[in-house]
């Protein structure tokens, strides 16, 4: 059963950081990109950075690059963003996936809610 649980979220002023986690199980963790992605209510859920299965590719959307790193533990099923200089426009609930397995499945965790506000 494909099981996503999201933790580290929180409220932090301007400029500070947060490190998110994601326990992941019910699938080849390993042999899959992972990814955490963003939703703020009314719009859309959208990409914020991949890795890939085996770690050392990563890719980071233009409105975070610079400010998160992606990172993931294969032998622990996990998946972290570390967040840095945090910008009120990063506040959304914060979700990670296996990209190829979204389209598939369509499942989606709880996600984890990040609050920028001073």
């Amino acid at each position: 059963q494909l099981q996503f649980v999201e933790s580290g979220g929180g409220s932090v002023q301007p400029g500070g950081s947060l490190r998110l986690s994601c326990a992941a199980s019910g699938f080849a963790f390993s042999s899959n990109v992972m990814a955490w992605y963003r939703q703020v209510p009314g719009k859309e859920r959208e990409l914020v950075a991949h890795i890939a299965a085996a770690g050392g590719s990563e890719y980071y959307r233009d409105f975070v690059k610079g400010r998160f790193a992606i990172s993931r533990d294969n032998a622990k099923n996990t998946v972290d963003l570390q967040m840095n200089s945090l910008k009120p426009e990063d506040t959304a609930v914060y979700y990670c996936n296996a990209v190829a397995l979204i389209h598939k499945y369509n499942y989606w965790g709880p996600g984890t809610q990040v609050t920028v506000s001073a």
